[in-house]
C-alpha cells in the first residue's frame, strides 16, 4: 500500500492510544537551522554522537502542510529532494530526529488531516521521533485551532511520536507567575478544546526575556540569570497553568541572545540541565548546533553561526546539555 494511503487508512480505522501518558525519557539535543546546512543536514564535527533520547530537531518547515518549504528558494521538487536526503542521512548516522515547523520568521499552516498525513509521510522513518509546531506570531486563532486539530489527529494515528508546541515565555520572579504571552494562551486553549492538552509537550523558548527586571526573569548581579530563569519559567508554567513537569521542555539560546544583556553561559547550561533532571522535565534543547562555537572576528553580536562567548570551545553546550 502507498504510504499516504496507509496512513489515511489508519486515520479511519486505527485504535486511539491512551491519553495523557507522560514522556518517560529526558530528551536532549540541538536544533539544526536547515537554511545554513551546505549539504542537507550535514553534521558539524561537534554534534554529540547519536544515543537513546538524543534527538536532532530540524528547523523549520514553513508554508502549508503537504506543500511545505525548508528554504526560501525551495519548490516542490526541492522539498522532496531535501526530505529524501535528510531521512537517508539520519538513517545512515543512526540519528533520531524531530521535524519542527513554523519558527519566528515564518508560519506553518495545516487545515486538514489528509495534507497533514502527506506531510508526516514525507519524513517518516524508524528514526522520526516527533513533530513540533513552533508557534510564535504568524498564525491567527483559527489557524492555531487548526494546528491543534492536527495534533489530535496525530495523537490518534501515530501514538509513538512525541508531539510538541514551542512557545515564547517570560520567567517572572516577582510572584506574579507571568509566563506565556497571548499566543501561548491561545495555543493552550486550543489544545484543551481538541482534547490533547495532556498529550502534547510544551517546549518553552527560555531566551530573550527582556531587561533585567523581576517581571520578566530571575535577576542576579544586575542581569537576567538565564539558567535560573529557565527553571523559573518551567515552574511558572506548572504552577500557573497546571502543565505537568513531565510535559515541559526547555530550549536555551547559547551565548548572546537577541535581547542585549540576555547571555547564556556554560554555567547557565549546567544549572538548566541539573534542574531539568531534578524536576523531571520532558526535554532540554538548544538553538542551535551551528551556534555552538566561538565567533570569528567580524561576526555581529548575535550570529546564527556562533555564540559570541570568548574562550568557550565548539561543542561545549552540546556536551553540557545532555551530550555526555
Amino acid at each position: 500500500m502507498h504510504r499516504l494511503a496507509f496512513w489515511l487508512a489508519l486515520s479511519l480505522g486505527g485504535a486511539a492510544s491512551p491519553t495523557g501518558a507522560a514522556p518517560s525519557v529526558l530528551w536532549t539535543g540541538p536544533y539544526q537551522d536547515v537554511s545554513l546546512a551546505p549539504v542537507p543536514l550535514a553534521a558539524p564535527a561537534w554534534l554529540p554522537a547519536p544515543a537513546p533520547g538524543r534527538v536532532l530537531v530540524w528547523a523549520f518547515a514553513t508554508g502549508t502542510c503537504g506543500h511545505e518549504r525548508w528554504r526560501a528558494n525551495d519548490d516542490a521538487a526541492g522539498t522532496e529532494a531535501f526530505a529524501r536526503a535528510g531521512v537517508a542521512e539520519m538513517l545512515r548516522r543512526g540519528q533520531d530526529y524531530v521535524v519542527s515547523t513554523g519558527g519566528e520568521a515564518a508560519g506553518f499552516l495545516c487545515d486538514n488531516d489528509a495534507d497533514f498525513a502527506r506531510f508526516v509521510a514525507r519524513y517518516q522513518s524508524p528514526r522520526l521521533k516527533g513533530i513540533d509546531f513552533d508557534i510564535e506570531r504568524q498564525q491567527t486563532p483559527a489557524q492555531i485551532d487548526a494546528l491543534a486539530a492536527r495534533l489530535a489527529f496525530a495523537h490518534r494515528i501515530w501514538p509513538a511520536l512525541r508531539l510538541s508546541v514551542t512557545l515564547a515565555t517570560h520567567a517572572a520572579s516577582d510572584g506574579s507567575g507571568r509566563n506565556l504571552n497571548a499566543t501561548g494562551d491561545t495555543v493552550l486553549a486550543a489544545l484543551q478544546r481538541h482534547g490533547v492538552a495532556e498529550a502534547v509537550v510544551v517546549n518553552l523558548m527560555v531566551m530573550n526575556y527582556g531587561p533585567a527586571d523581576a517581571r520578566w526573569c530571575v535577576v542576579k548581579g544586575g542581569r537576567c540569570d538565564m539558567g535560573a530563569s529557565a527553571l523559573q519559567a518551567a515552574r511558572n508554567l506548572h504552577e500557573q497553568r497546571g502543565v505537568p513537569y513531565a510535559r515541559i521542555a526547555l530550549t536555551l539560546m547559547p551565548g548572546e541572545n537577541d535581547v542585549a544583556g540576555n547571555v547564556s553561559t556554560p554555567d547557565d547550561a549546567r544549572t538548566l540541565m541539573a534542574g531539568a533532571r531534578a524536576l523531571g522535565l520532558a526535554g532540554v534543547h538548544f538553538w542551535s548546533v551551528d551556534r555552538d562555537q566561538a565567533c570569528p572576528a567580524g561576526e555581529p553580536r548575535v550570529s546564527p553561526r556562533c555564540h559570541a562567548l570568548p574562550g568557550v570551545p565548539a561543542g561545549s553546550f552540546g556536551r553540557l546539555l545532555g551530550g555526555e
